[in-house]
């Protein structure tokens, strides 16, 4: 059966030889069950409102979610036998398809079975028009059997829409249009109408298949299998699924990997465009993680598992894509909202048209009911209601091959009208990997001072992932110095940490924290000043409330740091540093490059400038710690880095996975082109729209040029919103 969308939508939901799978048949929660399906056959993201809105009306559904970008349809549902059956069968009904959709006859032809019933109605619109020269009744009969041969899955279609609770679809009006049609005699445009609809319908198909790829492309990353390697040293080939962490795997030279995994092999090469659009393959040493989907270029390579089964890089990838169809921009949630009642509306006018002249003003029934029926063409929302989620869905497919994950259309909207961009110093505008630079003691009596200091600012700081942490332990580690174990560590964001090392309370903490104990010992602040004005950021360690040194640790920032400000500058966007660092180290950073700062913020401040910040325009936190989660929350626009905490990533509203901070400016350059975009398509579906609503009523215009106006103006929209899908980052360029 083939069929397009809801008058609220605009779509086709065609049965397609090319099924997918039935999987995480049952996992229970909580009482209840939660089913999960890939449906086919979805042309554009209103499909997904069509499913759900079926669903939802089964007896024993709680609650259903269909996301267009990966075509999986997710249900809960009360523990009721036969549930499932009820489902799928209300998904065939449809139109649509799952992987165990036996009813489905193989494939003789791909063409042939896409395509049958629209050439087999050509065909006899053909022979029609071939003999109806010579056979006039025969060519007329043949246009009403053709009309018949093309209306019946579209009226069928109308028909189990209206009892799932979508009444005035795009079916409804072609069965209406048509019927009028055959009444009026107009046999050959009624034929005609039919047979451009269903050519619309699989234009329609193909614009959502190539803007689907991207995400398509990131679900076949991984490989179904890998090689699981004994503690023998055996090899056996297990189902990725089954892989926890800790196994250790083995993949061949031109086989990607199925799992984030710690590399054990030395210096192997890996292509990792697919994930973060870096065309040249990155050379990664043992104890470097490596991400899902990553193609081994030159060697066989051993892993240790670090991902739990679907929690790997691109199964995160594809749950955030999934999520972002939640969080739809304004200007698509006005655009659904004013489909729910323009073609209701539409249908009212058309019948005003029909009867209000004849009656009120003695017009011919046949002309006026002629113009009703094309004015119930022209009403079809396809080319409106389209606009907007194919050009998002385009764009959000482009990022994601590039590297950046956007969570929904509102995302996208707001990322354009971005006036400034806060950056966190740390790991974001700076490598991340800073090194100790010196260790000042101001403790004499003690033998090996610098150690001392050393020894106590790591124990304490061993369990912390901040990445001053690591630096004073990984020092601590290439001196030998054995560790104490600290006690009670406690961390304060922003402030430090602190513990029992031995009996005494030690804090490792920031100059602005510790100034008092600074205070009390001589020259400490000159020595502090020093060290900062040269670009350090300065741990202060004291013991029992009495300073004990200095630990200084210097961070390089990013090579692409400088070429994103200044692309972002060239782009009218203002860039502003936000760290919690020293003013004097701040300011080394951001003299190198060319930005503003603010030093000195702990988290609550960071909210508070960007508070500030916003009243000059929107404001984009770009962050990578747990000390940015506030500040990505207060922004109009939070994005996180890819490699950073979870809870930044949780929290934000964009993730550059590939921890390239000068795709930010792509990435707003995107925005910007797709809601140009956006303007166009709305322009060119309600300016076609209007023209030929004008044409009708004078009577210029008929049946056959209605339907294809609106299937002229869907296909200019998709292919205008396709055109988002060729849109490379400079990154990819320079690859």
């Amino acid at each position: 059966m083939e069929s397009s969308c809801a008058a609220s939508s605009c779509c086709s939901s065609k049965t397609q030889s090319e099924t997918s799978t039935l999987e995480n048949q049952t996992s229970s929660i909580s009482g209840s069950m939660q089913l999960s399906w890939i449906i086919t056959g979805m042309d554009c993201p209103s499909c997904a409102a069509k499913v759900e809105n079926a669903v939802k009306n089964l007896n024993g559904v709680t609650q259903a979610r269909v996301t267009f970008a990966t075509e999986r349809l997710l249900v809960k549902v009360e523990n009721r036998a036969n549930i499932s059956d009820d489902i799928l069968k209300t998904i065939r009904e449809l139109g649509f398809s799952v992987k165990d959709d036996t009813s489905s006859e193989p494939a003789e032809s791909s063409f042939l079975k896409k395509y049958w019933r629209i050439l087999s109605l050509a065909l006899v619109m053909l022979v029609a028009v071939l003999i109806k020269g010579t056979f006039p009744v025969v060519g007329d009969v043949l246009f009403y059997l053709a009309t018949i041969w093309g209306l019946y899955p579209v009226a069928s279609k109308a028909w189990q829409l209206a009892r799932n609770g979508t009444p005035f679809s795009i079916e409804t009006l072609m069965s209406i249009a048509a019927i009028g049609a055959l009444f009026l005699g107009e046999t050959v445009e009624a034929a005609m109408v039919l047979l451009l609809f269903m050519i619309g319908e699989h234009m329609e198909a193909f614009a959502a298949g190539r803007a689907r790829q991207g995400v398509q492309r990131l679900m076949e990353l991984t490989p179904e299998t890998a090689y699981q390697i004994d503690k023998d040293g055996n090899k056996t080939e297990v189902s990725a699924h089954t892989l926890k962490p800790g196994d250790i795997i083995e993949i061949l030279p031109g086989s990607r990997l199925p799992v984030d995994g710690e590399l054990l092999t030395p210096n192997v090469s890996f292509d990792e465009s697919a994930l973060t659009g870096e065309s040249v393959p990155v050379e990664h040493n043992p104890g470097e993680s490596v991400m899902a989907g990553s193609l081994s270029v030159d060697r066989v390579a051993r892993f240790k598992v670090i991902s739990k089964p679907g929690e790997s890089a691109v199964d995160r990838i594809i749950r955030l894509i999934e999520e972002a169809e939640e969080r739809k921009a304004p200007v698509e949630r006005f655009i659904d909202a004013f489909s729910r009642w323009y073609t209701p509306l539409m249908m009212f006018m058309a019948l005003l048209v029909a009867f209000v002249p004849p009656l009120a003003l003695g017009e011919p029934w046949v002309e006026w009911v002629y113009k009703a029926l094309t004015l119930l063409l022209i009403a079809c929302p396809c080319a409106l209601v389209i606009s907007t989620p194919a050009a998002v869905t385009s764009a959000l497919a482009r990022a994601s091959r590039n590297g950046a994950l956007v969570k929904g259309g509102a995302a996208l909207e707001l990322l354009g009208s971005v006036k400034t961009v806060a950056f966190d110093k740390t790991g974001t505008l700076t490598e991340g990997k800073p090194a100790v630079t010196h260790i000042t003691s101001f403790d004499s009596s003690i033998q090996k001072p610098e150690h001392e200091v050393l020894r106590l600012a790591a124990a304490v700081e061993s369990g912390s992932t901040h990445p001053l942490a690591k630096a004073i332990v990984a020092r601590a580690d290439e001196m030998n110095i054995g560790l104490p174990i600290a006690e009670e560590v406690e961390a304060k964001a922003g402030l430090g940490v602190q513990g029992l090392v031995e009996g005494r309370m030690v804090v490792v903490g920031s100059p602005r924290h510790l100034q008092g104990s600074i205070d009390l010992v001589a020259g400490a602040r000159q020595t502090l000043e020093q060290l900062e004005e040269q670009g350090n950021t300065i741990a202060v360690v004291t013991v029992e409330g009495h300073l004990v040194g200095f630990i200084a640790l210097r961070d390089n920032p990013r090579s692409d740091a400088k070429r994103a400000v200044a692309a972002l500058k060239a782009m009218g966007v203002n860039s502003v540093m936000l760290t919690g660092d020293n003013p004097r180290a701040a300011a080394a950073i951001a003299s190198q490059l060319g930005m503003e700062y603010r030093a000195g913020l702990l988290p609550g401040d960071k909210s508070a400038e960007i508070e500030r910040l916003r009243d000059k325009g929107r404001v984009a936190m770009i962050g990578d710690g747990i000390n940015d989660a506030p500040a990505l929350k207060t922004a109009d626009i939070g994005v996180a880095m890819g490699s950073g905490a979870d809870v930044a990533l949780e929290t934000a509203d964009c993730a550059l996975t590939h921890n390239r901070i000068e795709e930010l400016a792509d990435l707003i350059g995107l925005s910007r082109s797709t809601m140009a975009i956006i303007r166009q398509n709305i322009f060119l579906a309600v300016g076609s729209k209007a023209v030929f609503l004008v044409t009708t009523l004078l009577g210029m215009t008929g049946l056959w040029v209605a339907v294809l106006a609106d299937t002229g103006a869907t296909a200019l929209v998709t292919a205008n919103a396709l055109r988002l899908l060729r849109n490379r980052s400079s990154n990819s360029k320079k690859g």
